[in-house]
């Protein structure tokens, strides 16, 4: 048998060393994908050749997948489907942009209200974050910091909304942060396909720019398609929309930028009856063709009947006791008319449908231009 000299063993096992690295950066690696990611955060399996199907294996993301399946089964039964139902048979068609100020990483409603918008903008205090990362995705303590974000979740998909505090406490604990891994789980599990995700600052005309400051980007900016194929845009910037914020920032010039829109307002603290957001409120009327709110949302003596068309849905109760100082009494009178066709599904502040108003704001004679 012949055999090799330990000197001629070592060449031999340097050179197929090299040649196994020469390999490695030949043969193009299979890389994480920002909607592979969504769909792990989401409780959703990975494309079949994605390297986070080793994923799926562990036992904490199994409970994670199991427990997201059933909450947001519950949603989708209760809320969104109902929404998405209900706003094919009562809106006009989905202007171009949809704006939901306060809205925070809430895009389920954003697409049940809109389903057929092209670009969503979406605002809050909430911070953007960052996207979640190959190294948290593979930690060991991946399953710590998706109980987490289940927490960070469960109120939204239980109610119909957030509370600010109770969110960000939970993400902050974890590995996923910001709206971002939000947005995600969100656009996943809505049957969206992620196709890239952008971080952006806002230039001194409403224009996007480079992020200036790459730890506390002004906005992300996510494409996505969904089951039609049509490419389409979510926003999301961290911004204060009280008139001191926004006249220190360009966000407004920004949403003019994408012409007329329909806008959403919804559990919004009822800070557009406040003298300090008129501004947003203002731009708010402004720029939209359709506006679809609850009381939380532009007080009904700003909807002049010569320029505004409205209908009512629901019923109109007083705010819960913390907004007490905000009951409408034309509102009571507007919705609480003999025939007012009812909800069935809730949206607000209020519990159950029984409680829920929806306001429908048509612009008789849109002039909206983009700038």
């Amino acid at each position: 048998m012949y055999s090799l000299s330990s000197t001629h063993r070592a060449r031999a096992a340097s050179f197929l060393a090299v040649c196994i690295v020469a390999l490695s950066f030949a043969l193009p690696a299979v890389s994480q994908t920002a909607d592979d990611t969504a769909r792990i955060l989401a409780g959703l399996p990975p494309t079949a050749d994605s390297p986070l199907q080793a994923v799926t294996k562990d036992a904490g993301w199994k409970r994670h997948a199991k427990q997201m399946n059933a909450t947001w089964a519950a949603f989708e039964k209760n809320i969104a489907t109902r929404i998405q139902v209900w706003s094919k048979a009562k809106l006009p068609p989905s202007p171009k942009a949809m704006i939901y100020m306060f809205g925070g990483p809430d895009f389920p409603h954003a697409n049940a209200f809109y389903p057929d918008a092209s670009v969503y903008v979406l605002s809050g205090l909430e911070p953007v974050g960052f996207a979640p990362s190959a190294a948290a995705i593979s930690s060991p303590k991946l399953a710590n910091s998706l109980t987490y974000m289940r927490r960070s979740l469960s109120y939204y998909l239980n109610h119909g909304y957030f509370i600010t505090a109770h969110m960000l406490k939970n993400l902050r604990a974890g590995k996923f942060t910001g709206t971002v891994p939000l947005l995600y789980v969100f656009l996943a599990r809505s049957g969206k396909t992620i196709n890239k995700i952008e971080f952006v600052s806002l230039g001194a005309n409403g224009d996007l720019g480079p992020v200036k400051d790459k730890k506390k980007p002004d906005g992300a900016k996510i494409t996505f398609t969904g089951s039609d194929g049509v490419s389409r845009a979510l926003y999301y910037f961290s911004t204060d929309l009280s008139n001191g914020g926004v006249a220190k920032s360009t966000f407004l010039a920004f949403c003019a930028r994408q012409g007329e829109a329909g806008s959403l307002v919804k559990s919004a603290s009822y800070l557009l009856h406040n003298r300090g957001f008129s501004k947003v409120r203002e731009f708010v009327m402004r720029q939209s063709t359709v506006i679809v709110q609850d009381d939380t949302g532009i007080p009904l003596r700003f909807f002049k009947p010569a320029e505004w068309k409205l209908r009512a849905f629901g019923r109109y109760v007083a705010p819960i006791p913390v907004f007490k100082g905000n009951y409408q009494s034309p509102m009571a009178k507007l919705f609480n008319k003999k025939g007012t066709e009812r909800v069935n599904f809730r949206m607000g502040y209020h519990s159950g449908a029984a409680r829920t108003n929806v306001l429908i704001a048509e612009k008789v004679k849109a002039s909206v231009k983009t700038q």
